[in-house]
């Protein structure tokens, strides 16, 4: 009886050493399983947090590509006034109430502008522009800036591609038509004439005696005399006429709408103007004077190479009669 309550109460003192043992592990499983849990949330929230952030970041590398590819359509267009319009269009559609205005280097005052940003355009080290903005918010800055600098690439290449076509159609020394370009313009007048029957004068214009300035006095006097022999041309004419260096020392110019009488009265201004002029090159003072030929259109001639023989030939003739003279075809 006594070795069976013994084993009795062995029994009782295993089972509750075993239930303690089982509670123990339990609790250490269930702690562990609470721990992995909580990870696995945390990795799952983490997780969340990063897709979160990835769209965030993938929307917004969508945006920052998408303004500069607004360059692309900058690009498309070598209007300066255009490639602005085009970037207040986009401005418009990144900020909220932000005005922008394009103006040229020849403003000295900024301030009357009273613009939170102003941005200066250089080409060549030389300052073409400024671009001016208010209204810009904190939080839309950045994205300004990137349409700011996709402008800047627009507005310089619309600039450049301007001074390419004013190479291409001018004379570099004299700043006056190109004879190329001015064939091209005579032409059109030509038919535009005829179209609305209208009458236009042509001059020949040559300096007398350059070539014998050229031998006195070198290539640099020449030249100081045919830029100012150009100015005083355009200082007499009007906005509408054409001027072109046609030859070496030759200028041709188109009296737009101008009959036998008003080109006299026009060859005749220039020339004295000249004649009137005194040329200081380094240390020399010059004087020199022009001869003119005109031809009139269609009293003369109905198409432009008739036109242009025959104001030539008015123009052998002034220098045949001494000179420093004006002559109108068959007179």
């Amino acid at each position: 009886m006594t070795g069976l309550i013994v084993l009795i109460l062995l029994v009782i003192i295993l089972v509750a050493g075993l239930r303690k043992l089982l509670l123990d592990n339990y609790k250490r499983v269930s702690q562990k399983y609470e721990a992995i849990q909580n990870k696995f949330d945390g990795l799952i929230q983490e997780n969340s947090s990063l897709i979160k952030s990835n769209e965030s970041i993938k929307k917004q590398l969508e945006e920052t590509t998408a303004l500069y590819d607004i360059t692309k359509e900058m690009c498309k267009y070598l209007d300066e006034d255009k490639v602005f319009e085009i970037f207040k269009e986009q401005v418009a559609k990144y900020t909220k109430n932000c005005k922008c205005e394009f103006f040229d280097a020849g403003v000295d005052d900024l301030s009357a502008y009273n613009k939170e940003i102003i941005i200066p355009l250089e080409i060549d080290r030389k300052k073409v522009g400024y671009l001016a903005a208010a209204g810009v918010l904190e939080d839309e800055r950045e994205k300004f800036n990137i349409l700011a600098q996709q402008f800047v690439l627009g507005i310089r290449r619309a600039v450049l591609y301007r001074r390419i076509s004013e190479l291409a159609i001018t004379d570099s020394l004299t700043g006056v038509f190109s004879r190329r370009h001015w064939f091209e313009r005579f032409t059109q007048e030509v038919e535009r004439s005829k179209k609305f029957k209208h009458a236009f004068s042509l001059l020949m214009i040559d300096i007398d005696h350059f070539k014998m300035c050229n031998d006195r006095y070198g290539h640099l006097v020449g030249d100081a005399i045919l830029k100012e022999v150009a100015n005083k041309i355009k200082e007499n004419i009007r906005q509408i006429d054409l001027v072109c260096r046609y030859g070496g020392e030759e200028f041709s110019v188109i009296l737009t709408e101008i009959d036998k009488d008003g080109a006299i009265f026009a060859a005749t201004r220039i020339r004295q103007a000249i004649e009137a002029k005194s040329i200081k090159v380094y240390d020399e003072n010059l004087t020199v004077t022009i001869s003119i030929g005109i031809s009139v259109f269609p009293a003369h001639a109905k198409e432009g190479r008739s036109l242009l023989e025959k104001a030539d030939h008015a123009l052998y003739q002034a220098k045949q009669l001494g000179r420093n003279k004006v002559c109108v075809y068959g007179e």
